[in-house]
């Protein structure tokens, strides 16, 4: 029998070298970036929001609301700002509210 190796790898760690190796790095990328979208933005305009989605590195939100979507226009930059400190990672440089 060979030798055990004793060297300990956290589940975190783990987690990234399945998720790397299975390419399932995108799709993790828009859940998280879903999630984010709702707890940064809240629940009055997570009940407005119809769909978000990350499409080289452009955040693509629709939203159900004309006056809500004129509102964050004026906010864009502090939104991808937020988004990135958010997911620990440079994945939004543009959003396009539709």
């Amino acid at each position: 029998m060979g030798k055990r190796e004793n060297t300990y790898h956290s589940l975190k760690d783990l987690m990234k070298v399945v998720i790397k190796e299975n390419n399932l790095t995108k799709g993790i990328q828009q859940m998280d970036i879903r999630e984010a979208w709702s707890r940064l933005m809240g629940n009055g305009v997570a009940s407005y929001t119809e769909s978000v989605k990350l499409e080289n590195k452009t955040l693509i939100v629709k939203l159900k609301s004309s006056v809500l979507r004129e509102e964050l226009s004026y906010g864009k930059e502090k939104i991808i700002q937020m988004i990135n400190e958010e997911m620990d990672d440079e994945l939004v440089n543009k959003i396009m509210l539709i």
